[in-house]
């Protein structure tokens, strides 16, 4: 390891990690990882190391984990925190696609199209981000899997010193872990899963149930949103809440909203900021006022902050490469290629699952259409018989990796296992949520590695 980059505080230890490009040629190519870390605080025993991802695939480890730490405070107190930019992300190799001005140009195409000229105009802009990809990251294409991210984890296990790798893994981070616990079903320490990837699904039924995911959250918002009478932009009968926002999303096709950055608020740009304040029960306030600004005044500017949280865009208009990252790591994992006649066959169930989210989760199908490297697994294979307890941790309101997952993953990881937890909340994830039931289940397991009953439940 060698020390690279800006630490974000005194407290924090940055360093690469050379892997092989090719674990199929593992003395050919290298490519460094980018790693962080802050070291136990605690008087009491040090465990060892515990590594984080934060899911995407493509988010930054290296990014999240200090604004994240101070959720992790008492676990540091006998473990080092550490994680990392997965190969494909940030500064591990990170893939990247267009320049700023060329994602925000591409911000005018219709994620949603409604007509053969739309669609064209869609599959072109594809095309060109496919393009731009092979171009721009063309070398590391084919090796940002998330096989090869897992052996990744295990040289970081062996460079910090550890016997057995101490994880958690927050959505595809819950993936990734199972894939971990496949190949070195031995190496497992204390391991959590949250917020769990169904490990069963193929990318069409990932995306439906993403879609059945988000609106069940989106009704409990508009449940809740109802009780606040006048105050709630989409009325007190939260069955009719929904189609007032898709009549609203349908208005932004046709008309998008003015903000005061002088970008528009597009259809897509909307929806990508009610999804985003879906992801956490704190945010609910917000996507109020946003709407409340959008649906009553004409103004986009809080929905357009809300998106472009998801889309990775900072307030100068640069973007991380969480987009292209995802993509890629996607499209070298999932062997499944879609057409435009497979998404039209399937609007309908879309759409009846979803009114608000359906449609544009049914065209995300297309994502790896075109792709220049061809996919390697139909689902990943999570089995890890030999392996320590794993926590797997399912919320019942989370809106992007659905409940039922989590007992999937339980199902697969196979018999002595995976250990289900569930929290009965909203939000993407548990352990974070502030529940205090969650909170001392999740750390008696990793710090004292008491495992609790199988079927816990918190509330």
């Amino acid at each position: 390891m060698q020390g690279t980059g800006e630490k974000p505080g005194s407290e924090w230890e940055c360093a690469t990690l050379k892997a092989p490009l090719d674990y199929a040629k593992p003395s050919g190519e290298t490519i460094d990882l980018a790693m962080i870390r802050a070291k136990a605080t605690g008087s009491g025993k040090r465990i060892g190391s515990l590594v984080f991802n934060f899911g995407g695939p493509g988010g930054s480890g290296v990014s999240s984990l200090p604004g994240f730490a101070t959720a992790y405070d008492t676990l540091r107190s006998r473990y080092d925190l550490v994680s990392f930019d997965p190969r494909g992300v940030g500064e591990s190799a990170g893939v990247r696609c267009r320049t700023d001005a060329e994602i925000d140009a591409s911000d005018a195409v219709d994620s949603t199209p409604d007509d053969d000229a739309e669609i064209k105009t869609a599959m072109a802009d594809a095309k060109a981000f496919i393009e731009g990809c092979e171009k721009r990251s063309g070398k590391v294409l084919a090796h940002v899997d998330t096989v090869s991210a897992a052996r990744d984890m295990d040289l970081m296990r062996q460079v910090l010193g550890d016997d057995k790798l101490s994880y958690f893994g927050i959505s595809y981070g819950t993936e990734l872990g199972g894939v971990y616990a496949h190949l070195y079903p031995k190496r497992v320490g204390r391991a959590v899963l949250d917020a769990v990837v169904d490990p069963t699904e193929d990318p069409e039924q990932g995306s439906y149930g993403q879609a059945k995911g988000f609106q069940l959250a989106l009704d409990n918002y508009l449940k809740d949103c109802a009780k606040k009478g006048t105050a709630c932009p989409t009325g007190g009968d939260p069955a009719a809440g929904t189609a007032r926002i898709a009549a609203f999303l349908k208005e932004l096709d046709k008309k998008p909203l003015p903000t005061a950055s002088g970008r528009k608020l597009t259809q897509d740009g909307a929806l990508g900021g009610i999804a985003a304040a879906l992801y956490d029960k704190e945010s609910w306030k917000y996507l109020t006022l946003g709407l409340q600004e959008a649906m009553q005044l004409g103004k986009g500017n809080m929905l357009l902050v809300m998106a472009d949280s998801m889309s990775g865009r900072d307030e100068n208009g640069h973007y991380s490469n969480i987009n292209p990252a995802n993509a890629a790591i996607n499209c070298v994992d999932d062997k499944q290629r879609y057409t435009v006649a497979d998404v039209k066959a399937q609007l309908p169930r879309f759409r009846k699952a979803s009114p608000v989210f359906g449609e544009y989760l049914a065209w995300g199908m297309l994502g790896c259409t075109g792709w220049p490297v061809d996919g390697t697994t139909d689902t990943p294979d999570v089995s890890a018989e030999g392996s320590a307890p794993i926590l797997v941790v399912g919320n019942t309101g989370d809106p992007a990796t659905p409940y039922e997952g989590a007992r999937k993953m339980v199902r697969e990881l196979g018999k002595g296992v995976g250990v289900e937890v569930t929290y009965k909340g909203q939000g993407h994830g548990a352990y974070n949520s502030g529940n205090a039931c969650m909170t001392k289940t999740v750390n008696a397991y990793l710090l004292d590695g008491k495992v609790p009953a199988g079927g816990t439940t918190c509330r």
